[in-house]
């Protein structure tokens, strides 16, 4: 795989159009709100959530959702050797899907996103292997049964529980008495739907805290990472690097000003 271009766009008022069809493949990922492809004059709404992969040589265009806002990462890539691979760079037509491992995901591509905006050396190699990790997940995804939409609301269930108690332990037994269902299958179910433990799951929601305030707060690092759950810095400062490749003072550098 060859990474041609990577953006991350952000905006109420975007087109985009390869009438005659490109030599380079494009996979999307709208992360907030919706906006509409026409592929082959096929009309595909893509929402939050929601990839969409576009084969090399198909003529398409897209545009926004007027007066709505929406975001999404594009990454336009050469399939080279990987169409040998993966399976979903050999068919001749889009395919779209509705994601269950949707942190996952959003976290490989924000990585890709760093390296190519940094451009640190071999930064070419890196983001070209995260997006052939990415596709990994994309497949065991696309290879599984489709899941129920009782298990996904169970899913759900968990994340929901998650969000209102990452700064404590979270347990999979708590998580078991939130959907009825004993520890173990709990745990599995969890992993299966959307990629991640339990533990990385927790760990990806502190951390996404941690990075808005870091960014947007006046709370030192040390207090940051008390309020997130973690009581040692020092831990906090690994899970943090090795979650987004960054240490949180990269962040608090470019902290916004704060008005008093």
């Amino acid at each position: 795989m060859q990474v041609i271009t990577f953006t991350y766009d952000k905006s109420s008022n975007w087109y985009k159009e390869e009438l005659e069809g490109c030599s380079h493949w494009t996979l999307v990922l709208v992360t907030y709100g919706r906006c509409v492809y026409w592929i082959n004059e096929k009309k595909q709404v893509v929402e939050k959530g929601q990839w969409l992969l576009i084969p090399s040589k198909t003529p398409f265009y897209g545009r926004s959702v007027p007066t709505q806002i929406h975001e999404k990462y594009v990454v336009q890539f050469i399939a080279g050797a990987a169409s040998e691979q993966f399976p979903l760079l050999q068919l001749p037509h889009y395919t779209s899907r509705l994601t269950g491992k949707y942190e996952l995901i959003v976290d490989r591509l924000r990585l890709i996103h760093q390296q190519w905006q940094d451009k640190q050396s071999y930064y070419q190699t890196l983001c070209e292997a995260l997006l052939k990790e990415l596709f990994v997940y994309l497949h065991r995804e696309w290879d599984q049964d489709t899941t129920t939409t009782a298990t996904a609301q169970l899913v759900e269930q968990m994340k929901g529980y998650i969000q209102n108690h990452y700064r404590e332990h979270v347990t999979k037994d708590e998580l078991a008495a939130c959907i009825s269902r004993s520890p173990n299958y709990t745990a599995a179910l969890f992993r299966k739907v959307t990629g991640q433990t339990i533990s990385e799951f927790v760990h990806a929601t502190r951390i996404k805290t941690a990075i808005y305030m870091l960014r947007h707060s006046a709370l030192s690092v040390t207090e940051i990472s008390e309020f997130i759950g973690y009581n040692d810095p020092s831990y906090f400062y690994r899970v943090f690097r090795r979650l987004t490749g960054l240490v949180p003072t990269d962040l608090v550098s470019d902290r916004e000003t704060i008005r008093k």
